[in-house]
């Protein structure tokens, strides 16, 4: 059962700006470590940071908050699986509002896919609520 949906449009050369004006704390107070450092082995830094942006707003509207209610940045964080796959890993308050919205007897999987074509980069969030099976070893 779908639980929330998110998207985000974020300008790429806006975030180029805030890294040129902002820098170092702005890349703190938004990503995380692994995000910074997956950035910096980019060839465009703004892009891949647009992408995630784009990210944590569409997770933030997937879990019904926006960037309200106590949610932070740091607490989504955009992972890839070894495919490249994008995934979101939420901590803190992020983890707990998603915890709130989840039914008894289900365990949450949040899908993202990431897309960007210059001068602009998209996301989507869908939070999905799936059955936990009562036998572990059908799982």
């Amino acid at each position: 059962m779908i639980l929330g949906i998110g998207s985000d449009l974020c300008n790429i050369d806006r975030i180029a700006g805030v890294l040129a004006r902002h820098g170092d704390r702005f890349r703190r107070r938004v990503f995380t470590e692994r995000e910074l450092a997956l950035a910096a082995r980019r060839r465009h830094e703004a892009a891949t940071l647009a992408k995630r942006w784009a990210a944590k707003e569409a997770c933030s509207k997937a879990l019904g908050t926006g960037l309200a209610m106590g949610i932070a940045w740091r607490d989504m964080a955009v992972r890839n699986l070894a495919t490249g796959q994008p995934t979101m890993e939420l901590t803190g308050w992020a983890a707990e509002r998603l915890a709130a919205m989840m039914p008894p007897g289900h365990r949450a999987q949040v899908h993202v896919t990431l897309t960007d074509d210059h001068p602009w980069a998209q996301a989507f969030v869908v939070i999905e609520a799936l059955p936990i099976p009562a036998d572990p070893a059908t799982a």
